[in-house]
């Protein structure tokens, strides 16, 4: 059997992540999803792979209303793929190390399935269901609003499609899109370049499975 590097079985997964959303059932994707999470942070040379890879399979178009994106959204900034680091108060207590690797020095990766489960975040989202409002979440480098939820169902409907799947899953009725894209491999973006996870569709439609430690930032100004 061929032995192949790291980045090469990286280049493979991440692929994998974007194409077999389409063909899978949630809980395969999923499960796709969970196994990625474990890996490092992506080099500038598995990127360029990545580029190779989507000029031999072609890039995806997602349905609408999602927004795509040109791959130079994420291209090398100040402090990774974004100007500043995370923020140093990030909501819910989100762990700042793993937030700023994940927003600023990672395109495929996720914090661990349940992360989110062991923030103050579902005790803080029933608090504000109760007072009848919306929980918007902002870049967690920016400020900027990304995600405002929820949307034409209830906070505990939120709240169990979030925890079936491991991560806060939102609908396209949830995201600013004046704020979000979409690339062609179904990574989640910010327009500032934070990574946030992954368009990872299914029967109902698109579904955003995003890292609640890239989403826990506070509105600037």
């Amino acid at each position: 059997m061929p032995r192949h590097s790291h980045s090469s079985l990286l280049i493979l997964a991440s692929s994998a992540l974007g194409s077999a959303s389409a063909f899978t059932s949630p809980a395969t994707s999923t499960a796709l999803r969970r196994t990625i999470a474990i890996a490092p942070t992506t080099t500038a040379t598995t990127t360029r792979s990545m580029s190779v890879l989507d000029a031999f399979f072609g890039k995806k178009e997602f349905a609408a209303p999602c927004v795509m994106g040109e791959e130079s959204i994420m291209s090398p900034k100040a402090h990774g793929t974004s100007a500043t680091p995370v923020q140093k108060d990030l909501r819910w207590k989100c762990d700042y190390e793993t937030a700023d690797r994940i927003c600023n020095f990672n395109r495929h990766y996720a914090e661990h399935a349940g992360y989110w489960l062991t923030t103050s975040f579902v005790e803080d989202a029933r608090t504000v269901a109760k007072e009848g409002k919306e929980i918007t979440f902002y870049d967690s480098n920016s400020g900027k609003p990304l995600f405002v939820a929820p949307k034409g169902r209830s906070m505990e409907d939120f709240l169990k499609e979030s925890g079936s799947h491991g991560w806060p899953s939102f609908r396209d009725e949830e995201v600013v899109w004046e704020n979000v894209r979409c690339l062609g491999d179904g990574e989640s973006v910010s327009v500032d370049g934070t990574h946030l996870g992954h368009n990872l569709p299914d029967s109902s439609g698109n579904r955003y499975c995003i890292n609640l430690v890239s989403v826990a930032g506070r509105p600037v100004g």
